[in-house]
């Protein structure tokens, strides 16, 4: 374990490293070492004066995270084990969304498309009865910059240039609304122009429903896409599967999602995790569909996945489509989320912190 703990140079935005690093000139010079040529350490930074990269070195790291291992599942998801400097660990998880479409000649039409699933705490407070993250409690928030170096770290991992389109989804370890400044400073860092220039348009941040966060996110005006984990249509069964619940119930985050800035042409993503015997049933649509009334709404509807432990079970395959038909005859867009990287532990709820391997 690292006991000199240092900050990352990606826990600054590029105004805030103006304030510490002299000449700016040199700012936008550390930053296409950091964003555009994936820079391991100072000594890469070969248009940086030596004794500037000295002075940086002696106050900061380039990347707070180290790559302890990674797991390539059967669909081309990979699951990426990552140590920080307290010797702490996460999971991040890139997703491959298409595959690369050539033409009859073999040229390549359009690119490969994939999306990187974050996490912004190790281990989560929420305690959903579902989640195997949930089952070895919280231990810390992450920092900014160790959630702006996962993607660059699976980025550069994946031979990925840094102006290739990429997806990010706040969907892996911990409850992101729960660590809302730093991941807001985040979402901004990945906005940066001059660094990976991606859109909040193309960042969603997923939260279990903390209401009054909801708000405070909105209110930030991030441009960022938001998807509620629902996961059921009374309070009696959320607040089994979603403790929380008792203190943010569903009317209250309807409300705050009634609230929420989203852009004109997009829609408020509600996942809903179907699990069997539970709420995978028609009658949970019927009332699915009347508590999403009046919200320009998708649903996208999820496996359970299973793990050691659990007593939950998996839908059948026809009970997802049943719910699914209902929802889009009644009026929904509805989807249904195939489960990737399932065979490494890598889909929705099975995140987790782990020890060295």
């Amino acid at each position: 374990m690292t006991t000199n703990i240092k900050p990352s140079l990606y826990d600054f935005t590029k105004k805030e490293l103006q304030a510490l690093v002299k000449p700016s000139f040199r700012v936008n010079q550390i930053f296409g070492w950091l964003y555009h040529q994936y820079a391991e350490n100072f000594d890469d930074m070969k248009n940086i004066p030596k004794s500037l990269r000295e002075e940086l070195a002696q106050k900061y790291i380039v990347n707070p995270l180290t790559i302890i291992n990674k797991e390539e599942s059967s669909d081309g998801t990979i699951k990426y084990l990552l140590e920080m400097q307290d010797g702490k660990t996460m999971e991040a998880v890139w997703l491959k969304m298409k595959d690369t479409q050539c033409d009859e000649n073999g040229e390549i039409i359009q690119e490969a498309k994939y999306t990187i699933c974050v996490s912004t705490q190790v281990g989560c407070k929420v305690g959903c009865s579902f989640c195997l993250t949930a089952k070895g409690g919280f231990t810390r928030d992450l920092t900014a910059g160790e959630i702006v170096a996962q993607v660059v770290t699976l980025k550069r991992d994946n031979d990925h240039k840094h102006n290739r389109k990429i997806n990010i989804v706040y969907m892996g370890m911990g409850e992101p609304l729960d660590n809302l400044d730093n991941l807001a400073k985040a979402i901004e860092i990945f906005k940066e122009d001059d660094g990976l220039c991606i859109s909040g348009k193309r960042q969603t941040v997923s939260t279990s429903g903390l209401s009054n966060k909801i708000d405070q996110l909105g209110q930030m005006d991030l441009g960022v896409h938001i998807a509620i984990s629902l996961h059921a249509v009374d309070d009696e069964l959320r607040s089994e599967l979603i403790p929380m619940n008792k203190a943010h119930n569903i009317n209250s985050i309807i409300e705050a999602v009634k609230r929420f800035p989203i852009d004109t042409r997009k829609r408020v993503m509600f996942e809903y995790l179907v699990i069997k015997g539970k709420n995978d049933d028609i009658g949970s649509a019927k009332k699915l569909v009347k508590l999403l009334h009046g919200i320009k709404a998708k649903v996208n509807l999820i496996y359970f996945n299973p793990y050691p432990g659990t007593d939950y079970d998996r839908p059948t395959r026809d009970d997802m489509v049943a719910f699914q038909e209902y929802l889009i005859k009644h009026g929904l867009l509805c989807t249904i989320r195939d489960s990737k990287g399932i065979d490494i532990s890598a889909a929705c709820g099975q995140l987790k912190e782990q020890s060295k391997l």
